[in-house]
């Protein structure tokens, strides 16, 4: 499958290096055009693109990884989307590393925002509870699976995520639509930021 990033900031290199080692193509593109990214993407080795933004988000499965600041304007300039699959990996903070302050988004899940923002997406809610380190790190701890979350509105679209992950390796938990399993993932939720690991495997 072809991956697109809306982003390619450390999030994004490290969920690349995720799904190039399992087997995928990712088109990386930022604000700034593909040849910003050339030394980027050598340094991800094959499979891995330069592209512009408009490309990244005509691919099947496109992870969201900019500031919550550039969302707006970010999901504004891309062109219609077409029932991709939107992979939201934001969380609503004001500001750079360092000086995060939260973000006031009513009583909306981010996710719900996003999906308001960008008409025609299947918006999945993913990874914004895995801090870089941990999503460069091993999924299995000590044969433990380090713990994903996800939450939709689009049951297939939500599979399909789902499906990705555990190909990283992840155990993966469904926590629902976009709106109650967001505002429990998201930060300032119960589950934002947890380093979960599960023992054994699951039932299907």
């Amino acid at each position: 499958m072809e991956i697109g990033t809306i982003g390619a900031g450390d999030f994004a290199q490290a969920f690349a290096k995720r799904a190039l080692k399992t087997g995928h193509k990712v088109k990386l593109s930022n604000n700034r055009g593909p040849e910003s990214l050339r030394e980027i993407v050598n340094q991800l080795g094959p499979g891995a693109m330069a592209v512009t933004k408009e490309e990244a988000a005509a691919c099947e499965m496109v992870l969201l990884a900019v500031p919550w600041d550039n969302v707006p304007e970010t999901l504004a300039s891309l062109p219609k989307w077409k029932n991709q699959i939107l992979i939201d990996g934001t969380n609503p903070f004001h500001g750079k590393a360092g000086t995060f302050r939260p973000a006031a988004v009513g009583n909306l899940s981010t996710s719900q925002l996003v999906a308001a923002l960008a008409p025609g997406a299947r918006v999945v809610k993913a990874l914004n509870n895995l801090p870089v380190p941990h999503l460069k790190a091993d999924p299995v701890v000590n044969r433990a699976r380090r713990v994903a979350f996800i939450s939709a509105d689009d049951e297939d679209a939500k599979k399909r995520v789902q499906t990705l992950l555990e190909g990283f390796g992840y155990s993966v938990i469904d926590l629902g639509n976009l709106r109650d399993g967001g505002l429990i993932q998201q930060a300032g939720g119960p589950l934002a930021g947890r380093n979960l690991l599960e023992q054994g495997e699951r039932h299907k």
